[in-house]
C-alpha cells in the first residue's frame, strides 16, 4: 500500500510544544513505516520522518508570523492532491478544506475528524459524506448527519512516558490556556484542596489567562511553566498525583489524560465530551461535575491505583493498537473502493 499522510502545517510535524494534531500524525506515521507501509508526509520542511517526506511550506505558520496560513495551506493541499495518483489512499488530517480537493481525484480521501471547531464547517463535511470516509476520535465526537467508517482513538508511544507510583503532592494542570479547558477552574479546585498547583501549556487566550489565571500565579501555590516540550511533560506527568482537567466543553479527545495514564497519573476530570470514553471512574481516575465533586476527587485520589491507569494506557490507547486500528480502516476503504 502506497499511502499519502496529510499533515497540517501549523505546526511541525512532530511539534517542538504544542500541537495535538501534528502529535497524533506523526505517532501514526511512524507505527505504519514500522509495520512495512510506504507512507509518505506531506509536512512542513521541518518536520522529521522515517516515511518520505514531501514539503513546500518550510515552516508551520504558528511558529514564523512571515508564513500567511491561507497561502501556504492552498500550496500545501494542493501538492499533496495533484500526486494524488501516486497512492492507494490519502489520509487527510487536516480537517475539511482537503475535502474541497477531493472530488477532483480519483485516490480515495480517508479524513479523520479530530473535532469541530464549530457547526459551520458541518456543510462541507456533509457536501463529501457519500463520496468520502470518516474517522472519529471518540464516540461522542461523532456529528448524526455523518456516516464513519470507524472510530479510532489516539494512540501515544508508552516509552515516552515512564511510570511512576510514588508522585509529589502536586497536582497539574497541562493543556491550553483558554476557557474551554478550564485552567481558571484548575486553580480553585486546588486552593480549595489545600494542594500546589503546576500549570504547563501554551496562552492561547491572553485576555483568559491575564484576567483568570495570572492573577492567582505566585509561584508557590500556583506555578507557571509555560509551555513544555517533551522530556519536561514526562517528569511533570508522572510526579503528578492527579491531572486536573475541569473542561467547559465537549472536548473530542484528551491527550494529556492518556498520557497521564501511561505515566500511573490519575485525572480528574469533568464529564464532558470524550472524558467517560477515556476515564472508568474510580478505576483510572475520577469523573465529577463541578469544583466542591473535584476537591473531593483531590482528597480520595490515593484510592486509584496507579498500575491501573499504566494498565489503561497501555491495553487502550497504545500507537501500536491506532495503528491496528487504522491499518484495519485503510483495508475497509479500500476493499469498498474495488
Amino acid at each position: 500500500m502506497k499511502l499519502a499522510m496529510l499533515a497540517p502545517i501549523a505546526w511541525r510535524t512532530p511539534p517542538n510544544h504544542y500541537g495535538p494534531w501534528e502529535r497524533v500524525t506523526s505517532l501514526l506515521t511512524e507505527a505504519l513505516v514500522k509495520q512495512g507501509i510506504d507512507v509518505t508526509l506531506f509536512a512542513t520542511g521541518d518536520s522529521e520522518t522515517s516515511a518520505k517526506l514531501d514539503t513546500v511550506c518550510a515552516r508551520g505558520y504558528e511558529e514564523d508570523s512571515s508564513i500567511d496560513p491561507k497561502v501556504w495551506e492552498c500550496l500545501h493541499i494542493a501538492n499533496c492532491f495533484e500526486k494524488a495518483g501516486n497512492f492507494h489512499l490519502i489520509h487527510n488530517n487536516f480537517d475539511f478544506l482537503p475535502l474541497s480537493y477531493s472530488g477532483l481525484v480519483s485516490t480515495p480521501v480517508l479524513t479523520t475528524i479530530h473535532g469541530f471547531s464549530s457547526k459551520r464547517i458541518l456543510p462541507v463535511y456533509k457536501k463529501y459524506n457519500t463520496t468520502s470516509h470518516y474517522v472519529s476520535i471518540s464516540n461522542a465526537d461523532r456529528s448524526p448527519e455523518l456516516t464513519y467508517e470507524a472510530t479510532v482513538y489516539h494512540g501515544i508511544d508508552l516509552q515516552n512516558f515512564t511510570f511512576c507510583d510514588s508522585p509529589d503532592d502536586y497536582l497539574l494542570f497541562f493543556g491550553r490556556f483558554h476557557w474551554d479547558k478550564g485552567p481558571g477552574t484548575a486553580i480553585e479546585i486546588a486552593r480549595k484542596a489545600g494542594r500546589r498547583l503546576l500549570m504547563a501549556g501554551v496562552i492561547q487566550d491572553e485576555n483568559y489567562f491575564e484576567s483568570q489565571v495570572k492573577p492567582h500565579i505566585d509561584g508557590t501555590n500556583v506555578k507557571f511553566l509555560g509551555s513544555v516540550g517533551p522530556r519536561d511533560r514526562d517528569n511533570l506527568l508522572r510526579k503528578a498525583s492527579a491531572l486536573l482537567h475541569p473542561i467547559n466543553f465537549e472536548e473530542p479527545f484528551g491527550l494529556s489524560i492518556v498520557e497521564a495514564m501511561a505515566c500511573g497519573t490519575p485525572t480528574i476530570a469533568y464529564r464532558k465530551g470524550s472524558m467517560p470514553e477515556l476515564i472508568t471512574d474510580g478505576v483510572d481516575g475520577f469523573l465529577v461535575a463541578n469544583v466542591d465533586q473535584g476537591v473531593e476527587a483531590v482528597e480520595k485520589i490515593q484510592a486509584i491505583d496507579r498500575n491501573a491507569c499504566r494498565h489503561t494506557a497501555e491495553t487502550r490507547f497504545s500507537v501500536e493498537t491506532m495503528a491496528a486500528n487504522y491499518i484495519r480502516v485503510y483495508e475497509q476503504v479500500l476493499g469498498n473502493e474495488k
